[in-house]
């Protein structure tokens, strides 16, 4: 396959909220950004969500000559991706239009840019299918919102060339992304699973009566979730295990954690349970709007970020890319 080339533009293909969320990352790290989505409003919206979000952005990492007018839309999926170095697909999520779509940018595209799809499901074997050249594509599913949660899970399909792979893993790295590599496909990757498992028992609790929707709430942030913003499960495993580290842990509490595992609860989904959630969402927003508790969650994981950038090691990176949008 060709060698990728250097990353100097990006092109944005769908502009829904992830889409506008990866444009503002973009754009704040220094890349020249061409967006484009068919939708009669898009570019109003995506210019109004890049100014909202420019300064939480911004906090986290500023590359110099970064601008909001460094961006440009077209309706023109074509001209859109003509000249990308590197390809952001943010489409519904729907296996025929992905399929179509991505044989669309491949087919448009130059033939050494790699191809990413935000695809929180779909696999890349799937979405891969009628495209010519196959191996530059990959999966680059972000955690919403990416302009401010670094996480991006990277997978390719059946057909994807290794060296993609590395390239695309340096590449979010450079820009201060956190990418973790699947060495699997499957369906809704990794992080969704894991968030799906938590909040099944979160649901089963509430159904059970064990704890109204806000006490749950604050069980999880104020407890494990805290915990989680700054190390995962086994590292924390490692630390409960006292001075006897991880193994410790294995061999004398793991086994009362296996056990427990048999009392966990699936919830019967009914329609009197979603309205009780529904209730009690309500009641914990206490009158304040989406976009209210939004600005909230986005202005305290800017800071949580900037702690862990004091405190974090460097732990294990990627490659080096080369690359001039930062």
């Amino acid at each position: 396959m060709n060698a990728h080339r250097p990353v100097h533009r990006v092109a944005i293909v769908g502009t829904g909220t992830i889409g506008a969320s990866w444009a503002t990352h973009y754009l704040v790290r220094g890349f020249d950004v061409t967006a484009t989505d068919p939708a009669p409003t898009a570019e109003t919206a995506l210019r109004a969500y890049v100014e909202a979000a420019w300064t939480a952005a911004a906090s986290i990492g500023l590359a110099p000559g970064a601008s909001p007018d460094r961006l440009s839309f077209t309706a023109d999926l074509r001209q859109a991706v003509a000249d990308a170095d590197f390809v952001q697909e943010n489409a519904p999520e729907r296996p025929e239009l992905k399929v179509k779509l991505f044989a669309d940018i491949d087919d448009a595209s130059p033939p050494d840019a790699i191809l990413a799809s935000s695809s929180s499901g779909i696999t890349m074997s799937v979405i891969q299918a009628e495209c010519r050249r196959p191996e530059r594509t990959v999966i680059g599913h972000p955690f919403n919102p990416p302009h401010i949660v670094p996480l991006v899970e990277v997978v390719g399909g059946t057909r994807t060339d290794p060296e993609t792979i590395r390239d695309v893993m340096a590449f979010y790295a450079a820009i201060g992304k956190k990418p973790v590599h699947l060495k699997k496909e499957l369906p809704g990757h990794v992080a969704n699973r894991i968030q799906a498992a938590l909040y099944r028992e979160v649901v089963y609790l509430v159904q059970e009566g064990v704890l109204d929707v806000a006490d749950s709430d604050d069980a999880v942030s104020w407890g494990p979730g805290l915990r989680w913003g700054v190390m995962g499960p086994h590292l924390l495993w490692h630390l409960g295990g006292g001075e006897g580290g991880i193994q410790h842990f294995m061999e004398t509490l793991m086994p009362r954690m296996v056990a427990s595992w048999q009392d966990l609860g699936t919830p019967e989904f009914t329609p009197e349970l979603q309205q009780t959630i529904v209730a009690g969402v309500l009641d914990e927003a206490n009158g304040h709007s989406v976009d209210e508790l939004a600005d909230r969650r986005d202005a305290m994981l800017s800071a949580l970020l900037t702690v862990r950038a004091r405190h974090d090691s460097p732990g294990r990176t990627a490659d080096p890319v080369t690359q001039e949008g930062t």
